[in-house]
């Protein structure tokens, strides 16, 4: 095998000028973005448009022949498109804060950091700034792998007018963090009460007898953390730059799958992506065997099911809401159909809202 004659500095050479190509063809996907941005305004057309966005991840993503990895071409091209979309109009995202938290990161994946990411004090705040128009879009958090679903972001559903437009699966991972990384000082541990609960048996393990006190966020914990240097936080590794802490153990959840599902909504919903899923809900006549009659009209047509959950209707004891997740966009024809035998046997039936699937 002939051995390379080229030296380092040849190499060096060889990236600057692609580098220089990929510099240039991004500025010029720019020009086009603000073209399209123009003709999407004359013709009073939405600017962002998620299912475009699934599209060029899975065209991207099934052409490339290595061995740059999928999951860091997707970042990037998150990352250009999110600067794109800047340069069309500025894009505000309303999320549930404070910053650090799991839903901003959640919101980052997303949106990207060009993107105007503004942090609410809870979900019906991030509901009420969407509704209102000062957000395009909003992110929170429905359910978890480990302790299972978020009831107060199901229960705003019910009364909100607005429509599922994504949904972000982040894999979440816990650090101990601290002023001085050392777990001897530990005297005290905050966090919020999920996380706390996903550690519990690390927690036992390695700081048994030490108290943990819940707090709003895991974000507030490192905040509180950073002025004290007896106490640790249960908290991100963005939470740890951005309050100056060092990691004392990273990783301690529980489960090692440990994954958030998070919804983005908007005030539109979004066109047929070709890999979609639904969002219903609704509730039923009190009869024999309603429970069955509610599935057959999925069943018969082969729609697969991914979730199913029930809620108490606070307007009227002991009736109930079913929230329902399934596969297929509403405008496709089978879905229709079995959305029209279900009403058959419902009170009352709301799309939430058809989107492209987490990839």
């Amino acid at each position: 095998m002939q051995k390379s004659t080229l030296t380092i500095q040849d190499l060096r050479s060889r990236i600057d000028s692609v580098d220089d190509a990929i510099l240039d063809l991004l500025n010029e996907r720019s020009q086009i973005v603000l073209e399209v941005g123009r003709l999407k305004s004359g013709n009073n057309l939405d600017f962002h448009v998620p299912g475009r966005e699934r599209q060029i991840y899975d065209r991207l993503q099934n052409r490339n022949p290595g061995p740059f990895p999928n999951d860091a071409l997707k970042s990037i091209y998150r990352e250009i498109i999110s600067a794109c979309l800047a340069l069309e109009s500025p894009m505000k995202v309303a999320f549930l804060g404070p910053k650090a938290t799991f839903s901003h990161l959640a919101t980052m994946q997303q949106f990207g950091l060009s993107a105007e990411l503004v942090p609410m004090k809870s979900i019906p705040a991030v509901f009420e700034e969407v509704e209102k128009g000062r957000a395009l879009y909003g992110v929170v958090p429905v359910e978890n792998s480990t302790e299972g679903v978020v009831s107060h972001t199901l229960d705003m559903f019910v009364e909100s007018g607005l429509q599922i437009t994504g949904e972000i699966l982040l894999e979440v991972h816990h650090d101990l963090l601290s002023r001085t990384g050392r777990i001897e000082d530990i005297k005290k541990v905050y966090s919020h009460a999920q996380p706390i609960a996903q550690c519990r048996q690390w927690l036992d393990e390695n700081l048994s007898g030490i108290p943990t006190v819940d707090v709003a966020s895991t974000a507030v914990a490192a905040q509180i953390v950073s002025d004290d240097y007896t106490s640790a936080a249960i908290a991100s590794e963005l939470a740890a730059s951005l309050y100056d802490l060092k990691v004392v153990r990273s990783r301690i959840e529980d489960q090692v799958n440990n994954f958030t599902r998070f919804l983005t909504i908007s005030r539109k919903g979004c066109d047929r992506s070709g890999n979609d899923k639904t969002s219903v809900m609704f509730s039923v006549k009190d009869e024999p065997g309603i429970l069955c009659r509610m599935l057959e009209p999925f069943a018969s047509r082969g729609i697969n099911l991914s979730k199913i959950e029930s809620r108490p209707f606070k307007k009227k004891a002991w009736e109930y809401i079913f929230f329902v997740d399934f596969f297929g966009h509403f405008s496709d024809p089978e879905v229709q159909a079995a959305l029209d035998d279900l009403k058959q046997c419902c009170q009352f039936l709301k799309i939430l809202g058809s989107y492209p699937r987490s990839m």
